[in-house]
C-alpha cells in the first residue's frame, strides 16, 4: 500500500490532511472511490482526473483507488479538488515524488486535456498558504490576482505535465507576479453637474464622513448624476480594503475581470434584485451586493421601487458593517461596511412640489408611496437632500459648472486624514461610547440641539447621526469644536424624516 497526502493543512485550517489518496491491489476490477461527503461536482472529478492523467501521457494505475476528503462530516463541493486528487494518484503510483509536494498547496479544476482551470477563493487561499509558508499552485488565469497577497508565493501551472516537470525540478515555473488590473481612475467627474450647489455640498459631506445619503426630487433633476460622482471624490482604499475587495469579487465570480481594484467600488443593482442578491445567500452562500460594495458605495436608484423585504434586510448590515448568512449546518459572515446612497421621487407621479408640473397624486397616494420606506430605514440615512429642477436657461448657459472631482477630493482626503489621526476611523463609524468625547458640545450648542431634537421628534439614532454629521461639517471647516452653524446645517439635512 502506498499513501500520498496532498492539499494539506494550510488551506483547510485543520490539523489533519484534507485529501488522502490510497491505492492497493484489487482482486476484482479497478475501482475509483471518493469518500467524505462529496457533492456531484466532486464525484464527477473521477472522470476528469482519469482523462487528464491519461491525456498528459501519464499512466493511470490499474488498482483500486480510494480518495478520502477530510473532515468526513463537512460537505465538499466544486472542482477545486481535481488537481490535488490527480497529484495524489501520481504520487501514490510513483510517477511523482512525494517529497516535492510537502511545501505546496494545490487548488484547481482539471480539463480533460490536463490543463488547469481557475476556481473561486484563490485570494483567500493565497493568504492561508502565505501564513503557512507554502507555495500555492493555481491556474494561470487566477495567478496575477493571488499574487497581490503580501508574501505569497504563487505557481501558475498551465497543465499537469508542466506542473510535474516543475515539481521534479527539470523545468521550473517562474513565480507569478501581480498585475493585469487597471489602476487609473475612471469615475465620472463632478464638474459635469451643473448647479445644484446644495446637493454638491451634501455629496462632499457624505464623502468626508462616510455618511449615508438620500437624494429626492422630481425626475430628471440629476440625482443619479450626483450619486455616480461620489466614488470619484472619496479617498483611495487602503491596502487591506483592496485585498478584501479582491477576495470578495473572486468568491463571487472567479472568471470576472478584477479591473479598478485600486478604486472604491460602486454597485448599482436594479430595483428588481432579490433580497439574496443584495445581502448574499443561496444554499452555498455567496457574497451579495452589500459585500461587493464593502469600502465603497451601494447606490439604490428608484429606492421606493425595491420591495419592502429587500430594503428591510439592509438595516442590520448598515449598523454592524457585516452580514451573517446562517444555514442548517454552517454560518458564513461577509464584511458589508458600505456607504448607502439612494435616489427617489417625492410621490408616485414624481412631481410633488415641482412648480413646472402639477402633482396628480391624492394625499392617500402620497402617503402609500412614502410608506414603502419604513421609519427605521429612513432614520439610517444621515443626509436627506432635496434636488430641485433647474431652469433651462441655467442648464444651457456656460460657466455654471462647479469644481471638478480632483479639487473636492483633496478636501475630502484632508478631512478623512484628520479623522484617522483623531479616532482611527470615519465619523460615520463613531461608536456611542466615543461620541461624547469626539463630539463635545458647549452649553449653547447642546441646548440648541436638544430643542431641535424635541421639535423634529428625532430618535436616539437620528440624534446621534445628526451629531456625527455636525462633526464632519466642523472637520471640513477645520474647526476643533462643533458650533451652532455646524449643528444647524446638519439638522437641515433631516428634512424628509
Amino acid at each position: 500500500m502506498e499513501l500520498s497526502v496532498i492539499y494539506s493543512r494550510a488551506l483547510a485550517g485543520i490539523d489533519a490532511p484534507l485529501v488522502q489518496v490510497e491505492t492497493h491491489l484489487s482482486n476484482g476490477l479497478p475501482a475509483f472511490h471518493i469518500v467524505g461527503l462529496p457533492e456531484t461536482a466532486v464525484r464527477e472529478s473521477k472522470d476528469r482526473v482519469r482523462s487528464a492523467i491519461l491525456n498528459s501521457h501519464f499512466s493511470f494505475p490499474e488498482r483500486r483507488i480510494t480518495v478520502n476528503l477530510a473532515p468526513a462530516d463537512l460537505p465538499k463541493e466544486g472542482g477545486r479538488f481535481d488537481l490535488p486528487i490527480a497529484l495524489g494518484i501520481l504520487s501514490a503510483s510513483g510517477q511523482v515524488s512525494s517529497d516535492c509536494l510537502s511545501q505546496h498547496e494545490f487548488l484547481g479544476e482539471l480539463a480533460l486535456d490536463g490543463s488547469v482551470r481557475p476556481v473561486p477563493g484563490v485570494v483567500t487561499a493565497a493568504g492561508a498558504a502565505s501564513k503557512a509558508q507554502r507555495q500555492l499552485v493555481i491556474a494561470p488565469a487566477s495567478a496575477h490576482l493571488a499574487a497581490y497577497v503580501p508574501n505569497s508565493r504563487i505557481v501558475a501551472a498551465p497543465d499537469i505535465l508542466t506542473l510535474c516537470a516543475h515539481l521534479n525540478g527539470s523545468e521550473k515555473i517562474a513565480a507569478a507576479q501581480a498585475g493585469g488590473v487597471t489602476t487609473a481612475a475612471n469615475h465620472p467627474d463632478l464638474c459635469d453637474v451643473v448647479g445644484q450647489e446644495g446637493a454638491r455640498r451634501a455629496l462632499e459631506i457624505a464623502a468626508s464622513g462616510g455618511h449615508n445619503l438620500l437624494l429626492w426630487g422630481p425626475p430628471g433633476t440629476g440625482k443619479t448624476l450626483l450619486a455616480s460622482r461620489l466614488p470619484g471624490i472619496m479617498p483611495p482604499p487602503s491596502a487591506e480594503e483592496i485585498l478584501l475587495g479582491l477576495a470578495l469579487r473572486d468568491l463571487y465570480d472567479p472568471a470576472a475581470k478584477a479591473d479598478n481594484i485600486f478604486q472604491r467600488p460602486f454597485r448599482n443593482p436594479h430595483h428588481s434584485a432579490s433580497a439574496a442578491a443584495l445581502v448574499g445567500g443561496g444554499s452555498k452562500p455567496r457574497p451579495g451586493e452589500i459585500s461587493l460594495a464593502h469600502g465603497g458605495v451601494l447606490f439604490l436608484d428608484e429606492l421606493t421601487e425595491f420591495s419592502r423585504h429587500c430594503l428591510e434586510v439592509l438595516r442590520e448590515p448598515m449598523e454592524s458593517g457585516e452580514i451573517t448568512l446562517a444555514r442548517a449546518r454552517h454560518r458564513t459572515t461577509y464584511p458589508a461596511r458600505f456607504q448607502l446612497v439612494a435616489a427617489m421621487n417625492p410621490c408616485s407621479c414624481g412631481y410633488l412640489g415641482d412648480p413646472d408640473h402639477p402633482c396628480r397624486c391624492t394625499p392617500d397616494q402620497i402617503q402609500r408611496y412614502r410608506s414603502r420606506l419604513s421609519g427605521p430605514l429612513l432614520d439610517r440615512f444621515d443626509l436627506h437632500v432635496e434636488v430641485n429642477r433647474l431652469p433651462p436657461k441655467h442648464l444651457l448657459s456656460p460657466g455654471h459648472n462647479g469644481e471638478n472631482s480632483a479639487a473636492v477630493k483633496a478636501r475630502v482626503v484632508q478631512c478623512r486624514q484628520k479623522q484617522e489621526r483623531r479616532q482611527s476611523g470615519s465619523n460615520a463609524q463613531l461608536t456611542p461610547d466615543r461620541l461624547s468625547d469626539i463630539c463635545k458640545l458647549g452649553v449653547g450648542e447642546r441646548a440648541s440641539l436638544e430643542n431641535a431634537a424635541r421639535q423634529m421628534h428625532l430618535s436616539g439614532r437620528g440624534l446621534h447621526r445628526t451629531l456625527r454629521v455636525a462633526r464632519t461639517i466642523a472637520d471640513l471647516n477645520d474647526c476643533d469644536n462643533i458650533g451652532l452653524a455646524h449643528i444647524s446645517e446638519a439638522l437641515a439635512y433631516r428634512g424628509l424624516g
